[in-house]
């Protein structure tokens, strides 16, 4: 029997041949990394570039990923596609002509906020949302033109469905977990799982311990048996894995994500010094060779081999099919 393609909605990590080995032992056929945080247009061409260079000196570990079609090349060809995404709509500063460029670089996700209030969206840690700003609608119109997924992981309650509701296209949340399961600013409530279920979206479930319940020591069981959950409540066909990895990375790297350069301050993001640099993971995932944990724990919380697979990457690559490329007229 075939294994189902494996996706990682989201990953941010100290990139190196170790962790590109560790994708191809763990059977992990794409990963969505994270080439932006607070970055301007400059620096994350510079992103790219470093990029560029690793898959000069790796190619036979991983390739550029622009395409669905080019995940099930990574698949047959024992490598790891890599789909470039941005955490910020940072890197196309104040100019929608942006917009199209960063998708001919390879970008196929962007965020519409990260933490805080950006030129388009709120993000989760803002006291006040007023929702879609008006560049924020017409980036969304231009993202749905090119082929750029709408992204909301960070991004605050209303922000959240008034792009699921403007976007014409499925919107993604491609690192985040159900508030019932357990209560953070990053989670998402029962009304923004519904509407993006409802709407075509995809929601890719995070292993950063933060967004777990028991954070660090969070079981296997207790994390697939809320996917099970989910699955009801949005269906099955719209799940994925997100896990927001940031394997060995320096704690100072966690100052960069939270801070950037609008604060000569420390944010502790979601209220406690506690959240301060990065949480081990749970025992059960702790690098991309783990994979296979997550697909026998799906199982062993009654999900169908269908499901299972569509939630260990084929959801995932159904959506990129339909979603990376320029809207059809």
């Amino acid at each position: 029997m075939t294994r189902p393609v494996r996706i990682d909605g989201l990953q941010y990590a100290n990139w190196s041949e170790k962790i590109f080995r560790q994708m191809q032992e763990g059977g992990v056929d794409a990963v969505h990394v994270t080439i932006a945080y607070h970055e301007n247009f400059r620096e994350t061409v510079l992103n790219i570039e470093q990029w560029n260079r690793w898959f000069e000196q790796y190619p036979d570990l991983i390739m550029h990923g622009r395409t669905g079609d080019d995940v099930r090349t990574a698949k047959e060809t024992g490598r790891t596609a890599i789909i470039f995404g941005f955490q910020n709509p940072s890197p196309i500063e104040d100019d929608i002509g942006l917009v199209e460029i960063c998708h001919t670089l390879g970008a196929r996700f962007m965020q519409l906020s990260y933490n805080n209030q950006s030129l388009l969206a709120t993000g989760c840690y803002e006291a006040e949302d007023p929702g879609i700003t008006r560049m924020g609608k017409q980036v969304i119109r231009e993202m749905n033109r090119v082929g750029l997924v709408v992204d909301m992981s960070h991004s605050a309650e209303r922000s959240t469905l008034e792009a699921i509701e403007i976007s014409e296209r499925p919107i993604a949340i491609t690192h985040a977990n159900p508030s019932f399961w357990h209560e953070a600013l990053r989670n998402k409530s029962d009304d923004v799982l519904r509407a993006l279920g409802q709407s075509g979206g995809m929601l890719g479930f995070s292993l950063y311990p933060h967004h777990l319940k028991g954070k660090s020591d969070c079981t296997l069981q207790s994390f697939c048996d809320m996917i099970a959950r989910t699955a009801e409540l949005m269906g099955p066909q719209n799940l994925g894995i997100g896990s927001d990895l940031c394997q060995d990375h320096p704690d100072s790297v966690v100052e960069w994500m939270r801070v950037g350069r609008w604060s000569k301050e420390i944010d502790y993001g979601e209220g406690s010094k506690d959240n301060a640099g990065f949480p081990p993971m749970p025992d059960w995932f702790e690098d991309n060779r783990h994979f296979g944990n997550i697909e026998q724990g799906l199982r062993a919380a009654g999900l169908s081999d269908q499901d299972v697979a569509g939630i260990m990457g084929e959801n995932w690559l159904r959506f990129f099919d339909e979603n990376f490329g320029p809207r059809q007229v």
